[in-house]
């Protein structure tokens, strides 16, 4: 079974990837997590995107493809794949259509409104890793564990989040209207809780 997982920054594709991957033994492949294998190993392509990150721009989508192409061809994908955060574009999608076609392609479908809210309600404790939401802490500043200081990630800020979002529009939610013309995309409910997701999928998936 190959598989992609689409969904806005914030949608909650991790968490679903990470149940997806066990309960069906599928490598669950990230680019983030190909790029720092890759420049800790500092293989060829490794050395190549440490340079582009170096100087602060994103990897190219030729290097991209070139890695993703290369972690498909490993042993443990002979049986499928579970791709997350890859394809981020038409270009990339048009690219693993010549590598490795997915057969399907889940796309956890969620109001960018809710996903801000997801994000920028979210508060972290540097001393016991106690992760929060004002949803269910209410506008407190203090850890409810441990009493230290709750702090706003610089990745959530609204100011952040807002450009994040805006670039997932731009490049990757045209995904959706090219998977739905090949016929591969299945669209789950993203804004319901963490079980009644993953069960929608495994309903989808049989």
């Amino acid at each position: 079974m190959k598989l992609i997982l689409l969904g806005a920054p914030g949608s909650g594709k991790g968490t679903q990837a990470a149940y997806i991957s066990e309960k069906y033994d599928l490598p669950h492949i990230s680019t983030g997590e190909i790029f720092r294998e890759n420049i800790k190993e500092m293989t060829p392509l490794g050395v190549k995107v440490k340079a582009v990150m170096d100087t602060g721009n994103l990897c190219p989508d030729d290097l991209t493809v070139e890695l993703v192409k290369e972690r498909l061809s490993k042993p443990d994908c002979k049986n499928g794949y579970l791709l997350d955060g890859f394809p981020r574009n038409i270009y990339q999608a048009s690219a693993l259509d010549e590598i490795d076609a997915p057969d399907k392609v889940i796309n956890l479908d969620i109001d960018l409104s809710k996903i801000e809210h997801r994000i920028t309600g979210r508060r972290s404790c540097a001393k016991c890793n106690g992760s929060y939401h004002v949803d269910f802490i209410g506008n407190v500043n203090t850890c409810p564990n441990c009493g230290s200081e709750l702090t706003i990630r610089k990745d959530d800020t609204v100011e952040v989040v807002k450009e994040r979002l805006a670039v997932y529009e731009v490049q990757t939610a045209p995904l959706i209207d090219y998977y739905k013309a090949q016929g591969k995309l299945v669209n789950v409910d993203g804004d319901k809780s963490i079980k009644e997701v993953f069960d929608e999928i495994v309903k989808v998936l049989g």
